[in-house]
């Protein structure tokens, strides 16, 4: 595809094309699709522990570094947590498993190690690591995908942080952000597209005029491309089935279900105060 038809894949036909070139790079990005399904060759180790070392390139709050990772190889491990969310079969099949996590605990150690012993605790502590961890994951799946390589973060294992924890033996101050299933793709995947630049960008002020229209627009759009089946429409019990059925309605039932309604609570038995 060329840049122009991947921008209009992406996020819709008002892109244009860019009046300057193209680095390669960029242009593999723009192609990246969500990938579920993978073939049953193995990722080498190796290339996972180089992977990784790219990864914690990422950039790092203040040099705190408070991501770590565990490399899920056991079988009967994954077997555990694929039982948590049997609605995505890929955690089990995925060549390879990956968990990135908050960490917390490394810091708060460190300064008792110095003879400063500080919590590190609060909110501002769990919002530092969290996002660590998660720069760390998405230049993971950056460089894996440069290498051939297809990924699907799976963030619904935090709603199931708890038993979670206990599988992985986590310590305190240590919460799981998110895992990720990784392999060579067993099939091209697809594209997901996002909301077009006039949703998503702002100049020197915050401005959401006209949001309605343009979310009702890029529903018509993105249903034009993704169209929902019936069958998928999430809770037809509560909400019954929509003649149209666009990314905000289904957003909007996703919601409403609550999911992480009690994480805050999770979090707080992993030793943070959130204050």
């Amino acid at each position: 595809m060329t840049i122009t038809e991947l921008l209009d894949a992406r996020f819709g036909s008002d892109c244009g094309t860019p009046s300057t070139s193209v680095d390669q790079a960029l242009h593999r990005v723009l192609a990246r699709r969500t990938c579920r399904r993978y073939t049953n060759q193995p990722v080498p180790a190796d290339l996972v522990n180089l992977l990784l070392d790219v990864a914690f390139c990422a950039s790092s709050k203040s040099d705190y570094q408070q991501a770590s990772v565990i490399v899920v190889g056991d079988s009967a491990t994954r077997s555990r947590i694929a039982e948590l969310v049997p609605s995505m079969d890929w955690i089990a099949s995925a060549p390879l498993f990956v968990v990135f996590c908050a960490d917390a605990a490394r810091l708060e150690k460190a300064s008792s190690l110095r003879g400063k012993p500080t919590q590190n605790r609060n909110l501002e502590a769990f919002f530092n690591a969290s996002i660590d961890a998660a720069l760390v994951m998405q230049t993971f799946i950056l460089a894996a995908e440069q290498c051939g390589l297809g990924c699907c973060p799976i963030s619904a294992i935090r709603l199931h942080l708890t038993k979670l924890r206990s599988i992985l033996a986590l310590p305190e101050l240590v919460v799981p952000v998110a895992g990720l299933c990784v392999g060579y793709p067993g099939e091209p995947g697809f594209i997901s597209m996002r909301f077009p630049r006039s949703v998503t960008r702002h100049v020197d002020r915050y401005d959401d005029t006209d949001l309605e229209s343009r979310i009702d627009d890029y529903d018509r759009v993105r249903a034009g491309r993704f169209a929902t089946p019936r069958d998928k429409q999430r809770n037809p019990k509560e909400f019954g089935y929509a003649e149209f059925y666009g990314w905000s309605e289904d957003k909007s039932r996703q919601l409403r279900a609550g999911e992480g309604d009690d994480f805050g609570s999770m979090v707080r038995q992993c030793g943070f105060t959130l204050t």
